[in-house]
């Protein structure tokens, strides 16, 4: 395909009967899909599906990240004309990839959300494919681990955020996406000892023995070392990324529930998620979009960008293990 075809084919979310591949058809027009991958509930040979979870129950501040996965696909169709810049491969092309939809809830049953979303992750995840989650608050990672760790054990976790999430909360039960990682970590579904937090701007006096590499840790030490330490870290177990939009600076993701100044630039995000090639990703996503406080879609692209790396990241893992 190229860029001739966009004067015949359109709506390619619904439409293209290939699984991999670059997608063309005009940037303002056809229907939203993740970097315009089809539509599809069948993952027989799929290596990587997009899900959305629009749920946004547990904000700190600003709801709205329940729109999260509908603007993050909006800002991502302009980006499914080329290979993501700096690889040096084409995942679109490698890999298999489809736009499984959102979860669907009842939302007028908070307390049943968990155990649903659980539930879907893994469902993906037994007919072989990964996941790329587009959220959603952060309480929705908590489910999401208890999936993944169903399947690879404990995972190590790299976490791109402003607040460590590891506020003590002992209520199980309870949806709270300030404290998914304490309870990850209390559970035994993410390994302290070999997981990193990145970016953090805020305090919590327990970190359960999780790595914080700090936003003026980054900005002092430098991309190289940062990279160094978290690889030190997580080491050669199966990893799950989380990227918390606002681990961005304000001044490059307004858009969220809780903005803290003095964090990453979108260009240190960027260098720190393709610099991660070689980590045994497993899965990941990004969340706590909240468009409503962001007219400008700044704060969807770079979570569409971030979703992106991820896929990158997701597929030179399976590269290198050919």
């Amino acid at each position: 395909m190229a860029l001739e075809d966009a004067k015949h084919q359109i709506d390619m979310a619904f439409t293209r009967t290939e699984r991999r591949g670059l997608a063309y058809e005009n940037a303002f027009g056809g229907a939203v899909s993740f970097l315009r991958r089809a539509y599809s509930k069948d993952l027989a040979g799929v290596d990587l599906a997009i899900t959305g979870v629009p749920f946004d129950q547990a904000v700190t501040n600003r709801p709205g990240t329940r729109f999260g996965p509908r603007a993050i696909r909006e800002a991502s169709t302009l980006q499914a004309f080329d290979a993501p810049y700096g690889w040096g491969y084409d995942p679109l092309s490698e890999m298999s990839i489809v736009d499984y939809g959102d979860l669907a809830f009842d939302y007028a049953q908070t307390s049943a959300f968990p155990e649903r979303l659980q539930s879907h992750i893994a469902g993906i995840l037994a007919q072989g494919a990964g996941t790329i989650t587009l959220g959603g608050d952060h309480s929705i990672t908590l489910p999401i681990l208890r999936a993944y760790a169903e399947k690879f054990g404990p995972v190590a976790l790299i976490q791109f955020d402003a607040h460590s999430d590891t506020w003590a909360d002992d209520d199980m039960d309870r949806i709270d996406h300030g404290t998914f990682l304490y309870k990850a970590v209390k559970t035994g579904v993410v390994d302290p000892a070999t997981s990193v937090s990145v970016g953090i701007r805020t305090d919590n006096p327990d970190t359960l023995g999780i790595t914080i590499l700090d936003a003026p840790f980054v900005h002092q030490a430098g991309i190289e070392e940062t990279l160094r330490r978290i690889r030190a870290v997580v080491g050669e177990r199966p990893t799950y990324v989380t990227f918390d939009i606002d681990c961005l600076d304000p001044a490059f993701a307004p858009g969220t529930g809780t903005p803290v100044w003095g964090g990453l630039a979108s260009w240190q995000a960027a260098a720190l998620l393709r610099g991660l090639r070689g980590v045994d990703l497993v899965g990941g996503d990004v969340v706590e979009v909240s468009p409503p406080y962001d007219t400008t879609g700044a704060t969807a692209i770079a979570g569409a960008h971030v979703a992106t790396e991820l896929i990158a990241l997701y597929g030179w893992t399976r590269r290198e293990a050919r």
